[in-house]
């Protein structure tokens, strides 16, 4: 499922990384609004893909606003041990059907045959002993079984057994049944730890805490593309150029976070006023379908953002007329933080999900209606972060390019309840025992993931408190005290970043699929209008490829489709019967 995701580096180096692909503030007093057709928020994939469909039939009148020093939104590589990382999406995930992959093909970034690496994992115990590979891959196996069960329920609409309702649930009660008939209890103990190992990798590509978050009737809604993973050569940020090419450099406007969006906004003898969601004559600020229209979805990424809520002012002022004097008639005004107003016949918000959950309370006047309101809130947006170690010299053996580690938790932590677990203290001593394993980017570059409130925990620290704990888990993991310290660590911060507030969107125990389609539904300035005023994109708008590139690729699309065409959209989601899992372990050899 989804990618993982980063950020967190010196100043200098962030600054560094992305002045290839900022854009020019344009100068514009808060005197002189600007009026256009479409109002993008956020240069991320979705807003990118709006912007290029618009441009490809004929509409060229828009802006993106863009709250960074640079467009990708959750894509974004810095140089590293002489190569680009990256620090956001990591994959193309499938190739059928996937957009992403046909403009990468178009444009050379990939080939066209692709052959996976040779991948050799080794698993190895706190005390540094190696798990013969037969028992390794027969738990793999089995587990990939236990996941697939899960997600027929989706598919099959049959009950789960009694008191079963998430992943992490369910897949324990397969993994008791499953070690019911081993008889020795070391070897039973040691492939318990393989399966929690398993889980742990889980919660990076869901994006999650614990699998048992995750709702177990809604996993099977996420589509996995035919294909595997597939990194382009370039990098994945590679993808950017050719998505960004045609888009005129004014029309992108970076460092301008959104403050407010006046979406429901109606004519008065002085001009044009937002609606008070409080007026008892407003017979358009209800929550009934009268406001809003299905719309298809599709798609992820994006970056804006709002904060504290501002005075509305009673009349309208100077500042919604144009250098003329003349009054701007839009059905959507949005102002930004720098105190620059634009206005717009649409809106396409790519804001990410986990801004949403903090500002939408603030960042839409009025409200937004109360169906949309839980859905935001029902939703998960995780934290799901990078550890990049750099060498000078290569340390671990040529033959292999993933170490799992095999943390014996229950050994520290057996009747800790689900409070202790969670608070600082536990984290402080416990939390790097969520990294599951150390993967080879390189010979001299190592990757870590850690995700959920661990991974919150982590960009706390500093690079090299990670670091020296980095170091201790190798050296104790490979049994060899003389593991180098790396001499550069660079930790993504996701959740810290304020701009996208966590990684990417699932579904926990709770919510469902519909909470997407209802996120990703328009909205309408009156029951009469054609056409809507402010339209949703971004990966948690897109019921089937959530947590993915592709999918906040196609829910821009679909949003441009919608202002441009007269009639709704048709998205064509295609089926596939491939997991992630699988592709991860083809190639896995050990002599």
């Amino acid at each position: 499922m989804g990618e993982t995701a980063p950020m967190t580096l010196p100043t200098t180096q962030v600054v560094a990384s992305t002045s290839a692909t900022s854009r020019e503030t344009i100068t514009q007093t808060q005197q002189q609004p600007l009026k256009v057709k479409v109002l993008i928020i956020g240069a991320g994939m979705a807003g990118l893909s709006a912007a290029n469909h618009l441009i490809h039939n004929g509409c060229n009148d828009f802006r993106i606003l863009e709250a960074r020093t640079r467009i990708g939104g959750r894509i974004i590589s810095i140089p590293l041990s002489s190569q680009r990382v990256e620090l956001g999406a990591n994959w193309i995930h499938g190739v059928l059907g996937n957009p992403i992959f046909e403009i990468a093909v178009q444009h050379g970034l990939v080939s066209v045959v692709n052959i996976p690496k040779p991948h050799t994992v080794v698993a190895t115990t706190e005390d540094g002993n190696q798990v013969p590979f037969s028992i390794l891959q027969e738990i793999y196996e089995a587990y990939v079984c236990f996941l697939r069960r899960c997600d027929e329920y989706f598919m099959c609409q049959y009950s789960p057994p009694p008191d079963i309702n998430s992943v992490g649930e369910h897949i324990n009660y397969e993994i008791e049944i499953y070690l019911s008939s081993v008889t020795d209890p070391k070897e039973k103990r040691l492939k318990q730890l393989i399966f929690n190992c398993l889980l742990k990798r889980e919660t990076c590509i869901t994006g999650c805490t614990n699998m048992n978050e995750v709702d177990l009737l809604e996993l099977g809604s996420y589509t996995e593309l035919q294909g595997g993973n597939i990194v382009p050569p370039q990098g994945y940020s590679s993808i950017l150029r050719p998505l960004s090419v045609s888009i005129p450099k004014e029309a992108i406007i970076t460092k301008c976070p959104v403050k407010k969006i006046h979406w429901k906004r109606k004519k008065t003898p002085t001009g044009l006023e937002t609606v008070d969601e409080n007026s008892e004559d407003d017979d358009d600020s209800d929550d009934t379908e009268k406001t809003v229209t299905e719309v298809p979805v599709a798609g992820v990424v994006s970056t804006a953002t709002a904060t504290a809520p501002v005075r509305e002012k009673s009349t309208e002022s100077d500042e919604n007329c144009d250098s003329s004097g003349n009054l701007i008639d839009a059905p959507v005004r949005v102002d930004c933080e720098d105190g620059r107003t634009f206005y717009a016949d649409h809106v396409i918000c790519t804001i990410p999900l986990g801004v949403l959950k903090e500002t939408h309370k603030t960042l839409f006047t009025p409200e937004l209606p109360h169906y949309k309101q839980e859905a935001i809130e029902n939703l998960m947006f995780g934290t799901v972060d990078k550890i990049y170690l750099e060498y000078d010299r290569p340390f671990m053996s040529t033959a292999i390019s993933e170490i799992m580690l095999l943390w014996d938790d229950d050994k520290y932590d057996l009747h800790l309840s689900d409070e202790e677990r969670n608070s600082k203290e536990f984290l402080s001593k416990n939390w790097y025992k969520k990294i599951y394993s150390f993967a080879k980017v390189s010979e001299t570059l190592l990757l870590g993931w850690v995700s959920g409130r661990e991974a919150d925990y982590m960009e706390t620290l500093s690079h090299e408190e990670v670091a020296e704990k980095c170091t201790e888990i190798l050296r104790k993991f490979l049994k060899d005290p003389y593991v180098p310290k790396p001499k550069l660590c660079v930790c993504t911060s996701w959740k810290s970043q304020t701009f996208t507030r966590g990684a990417y969107t699932s579904i926990p125990i709770g919510a469902t699929q519909e909470d997407i389609e209802l996120l990703a539904q328009p909205l309408y300035v009156n029951p009469q209008a054609q056409k809507p005023a402010v339209l949703f994109a971004g990966e948690h708008t897109h019921s089937n490829f959530y947590s993915t590139v592709h999918g906040a690729y196609l829910t821009g699309r679909t949003a441009a489709q919608y202002i441009l065409s007269a009639e709704e959209p048709i998205e064509v989601v295609m089926e596939a019967d491939t997991s992630d899992l699988s592709s991860w372990i083809q190639g896995i050899s050990l002599e």
